[in-house]
């Protein structure tokens, strides 16, 4: 019985910034181990990084394909690749290694189309693979708690959302002198390799998805509309999301936001009360019964305890968590599935409770509906 696996890296090197938190969230977990990798186009940059994460010199491939195809010919090749890429990467990558039978775990958005989207779903699918999309803010222990109290109808029928996601590390843009300056990440300024959105797809994706996550509502519709200040694609976003169910959402997402560093926050509004949960501050959930004062409930406290998704708590209450267990949590339910998977043991619910391929052409769907709505100043049919 297989008791650890052996994974692989596309992107992520040593001057990369998710590439590290990956390799640190996979290393909470001693199930898994980096083997391999293609860390950049830059030989001595892939070079360098391999030597640092103890990866053997002929493991350490220039290309993608050669990788894709040589593990796979391996009897201890890798059993997954994350794929750390920017956007424009993230298909062609992700199906190279598909297409070679290899599991993936993928950053979002998954890729630029709906189209490519859906064909990597159809090749997961049809060749039984875990397909996981890192939407890193479903991993922390309290938003888990308060999917659960959801699910168990604890405050009640949902009558209304309110989501937003408010940054300002690209509030320089506003300025028209330093718009052909290199204000954006250098390839986040760029449709080439950003796709047909920037904030959007960067951050109001995450929005949607929290969304979803915590509640399983399906759009239905949406209006949006988006704010460009003279740059290529979009920093700024306003819209209403219609669910299947009636219940509408307002969500904003924002990079020139002044003032707000990752605030993603998240409100949830039933007949029997209402949960607020907020990025910065993640290990606290803020809960109001109706009729009574707001409760704030710390992660690893007694009273969280009795809900399953208590337990993903790893230190003990008051010791602050972070963004870097958020993506462990999600690995260990991958790696729990995909080991599962190897040896013929079942799969649970709770095992796949990540966000996976089809979760990934939800978000892609997402930003194509969002920006037709904007450019039409009108509501979209999401399906």
């Amino acid at each position: 019985m297989e008791k650890c696996l052996r994974y692989g890296m596309v992107g992520g090197d040593l001057k990369a910034f998710i590439g590290e938190v990956h390799r640190k969230a996979i290393n909470f977990d001693t199930r898994a181990k980096l083997v391999a990798g293609c860390f950049s186009i830059d030989p001595v940059l892939g070079k360098e990084t391999a030597i640092a994460y103890g990866v053997d010199m002929s493991r350490n491939y220039l290309d993608y394909k050669e990788m894709a195809e040589k593990e796979s010919q391996r009897e201890d090749g890798i059993d997954w690749v994350s794929i750390c890429t920017p956007n424009f990467l993230h298909y062609q990558v992700a199906k190279e290694f598909l297409l070679h039978n290899i599991n993936v775990v993928c950053e979002k958005p998954l890729c630029f189309t709906i189209k490519e989207a859906e064909e990597l779903e159809k090749l997961a699918k049809e060749r039984d693979l875990v397909f996981a999309i890192t939407y890193t803010y479903t991993g922390y222990t309290m938003v888990k708690v308060a999917r659960e109290m959801i699910k168990k109808g604890e405050i009640g029928k949902i009558v209304n959302i309110n989501v937003e996601y408010a940054q300002d590390w690209l509030i320089d843009s506003l300025d028209p002198k330093n718009q052909k300056a290199t204000t954006l990440s250098v390839w986040r300024s760029d449709p080439k390799y950003s796709g047909i959105s920037n904030c959007i797809g960067d951050i109001g994706t995450h929005a949607e998805n929290i969304v979803h996550y915590l509640t399983g509502f399906d759009i239905k519709r949406l209006v949006c509309t988006t704010d460009n200040y003279g740059m290529a694609l979009d920093l700024n976003a306003n819209m209403i999301l219609e669910y299947e169910n009636g219940v509408r959402a307002a969500l904003w997402c924002s990079q020139v936001a002044c003032g707000h560093l990752n605030g993603l926050v998240v409100r949830v509004y039933g007949e029997k009360g209402s949960i607020e949960w907020a990025q910065e501050h993640p290990d606290y959930l803020h809960v109001t019964p109706k009729g009574e004062p707001t409760q704030t409930w710390a992660r690893g406290g007694s009273y969280t305890m009795k809900y399953d998704a208590g337990h993903y708590s790893r230190i003990p209450v008051g010791h602050p968590e972070g963004l870097v267990i958020a993506f462990a949590n999600i690995y260990k339910n991958v790696i729990t599935t995909i080991l599962k998977k190897k040896n013929h043991e079942t799969v649970t619910e709770a095992d796949l409770d990540f966000q996976n391929v089809s979760n990934g052409v939800d978000g892609v769907k997402f930003i194509h509906k969002a920006i037709e709505s904007s450019k039409e100043g009108k509501w979209v049919e999401y399906k």
